[in-house]
């Protein structure tokens, strides 16, 4: 419901004030008739409605009220947006390797990398997002899609030991390119998020990245954590998972010739901060401008209202003549 009209809708404010002097003062209060004996009207049973003392006024104000809404012309209808601009496609690289749980982003760095992408994945509107996850192979955990509440699902999914541990790099930056390959976004990205240099993987990273410049796939990448000695949790086969210090290391170099092929950039993150620094960063370079087309159809509904005044109109024209009319 709408009005075309609003501003008529200020004449409804004179209502109240009109209402409340024709309380004060009804029309009866000033009327006065002479008798010459009124002894037998005083013996005369008399009875009037509240209907019947008031019906004038009720009918009166209530025409003037629907008028007053008609003029402000009511609409009922409904709106359709199509958008007319496509969005971006991103695909999201996790480190699954065992180093990613070392304690120097609380609580580790998997959980503080999961949190940030969650809030990235949030705060986009129209953009297929998918995630690929990576240890020793790069596996697809969701592919492309506008359903963020199950890339989300998939998100807080993915863990350590899912996957075969070890760092494949170029596995993974080949098959979040890979998921490309029907796309038809004006931009495609991969956000590769590791700790550590690669070990593992039939492809050469370099080499995944020319595959992906090759089908106009922009990598950014970055390397989380501090070097050096922290606690990670390992599963040990006599005594399961348990707590070790180990040295870490981020082939910087690495990372940064990745983006430098693919027109991307490298970011390093020491800290949960610096990490959600990185995405909104990440955010506002790859922005698309949402293009929309509004339709609108509305149906008017103040000849009703007319026709309803016109018949209160009618009906208080026609007292005079019915058992409700005013005798002085």
């Amino acid at each position: 419901m709408r009005f075309e009209d609003p501003w008529f809708l200020l004449a409804l404010l004179i209502l109240p004030f009109w209402l409340n002097n024709y309380l004060k003062y009804p029309p009866w209060s000033k009327i006065n008739v002479r008798f010459s004996n009124t002894g037998l009207i005083t013996r005369l049973r008399s009875y009037r409605s509240p209907f019947a003392v008031h019906a004038s006024f009720i009918l009166r104000f209530s025409a003037v009220m629907l008028l007053i809404l008609a003029l402000s012309r009511p609409q009922t209808g409904y709106q359709e947006t199509e958008i007319i601009s496509k969005g971006i496609d991103i695909m999201l690289t996790l480190d699954l390797s065992s180093s990613m749980s070392a304690t120097d982003l609380r609580p580790n760095r998997l959980n503080a990398a999961k949190k940030v992408l969650g809030e990235f994945i949030r705060g986009r509107t129209n953009d297929r997002i998918g995630l690929v996850v990576f240890a020793s192979q790069g596996y697809t955990q969701c592919p492309l899609t506008l359903d963020y509440p199950v890339l989300l699902n998939f998100l807080g999914n993915s863990k350590i030991g899912l996957i075969e541990d070890g760092t494949a790099i170029g596995m993974a930056i080949a098959t979040a390119a890979n998921r490309f390959r029907d796309s038809p976004a004006k931009s495609k990205i991969v956000v590769l998020l590791t700790d550590g240099m690669n070990n593992r993987g039939a492809i050469d990273p370099l080499t995944a990245a020319r595959m992906a410049r090759a089908v106009n796939v922009k990598v950014y990448t970055i390397g989380v954590g501090r070097e050096g000695t922290f606690y990670q949790t390992v599963t040990d086969p006599n005594f399961g998972k348990r707590k070790v210090l180990v040295q870490t290391m981020i082939d910087e170099k690495l990372l940064r010739n990745i983006a430098n092929i693919t027109g991307g950039s490298y970011f390093r993150a020491e800290d949960e901060q610096a990490l959600l620094d990185i995405y909104k960063k990440i955010d506002r370079l790859e922005k698309t401008d949402i293009k929309t087309r509004l339709y609108a159809r509305h149906t008017d509904l103040f000849m009703w209202l007319l026709y309803l005044a016109l018949a209160l109109i009618i009906m208080e024209l026609a007292l005079p003549v019915t058992k409700w009319r005013s005798i002085p």
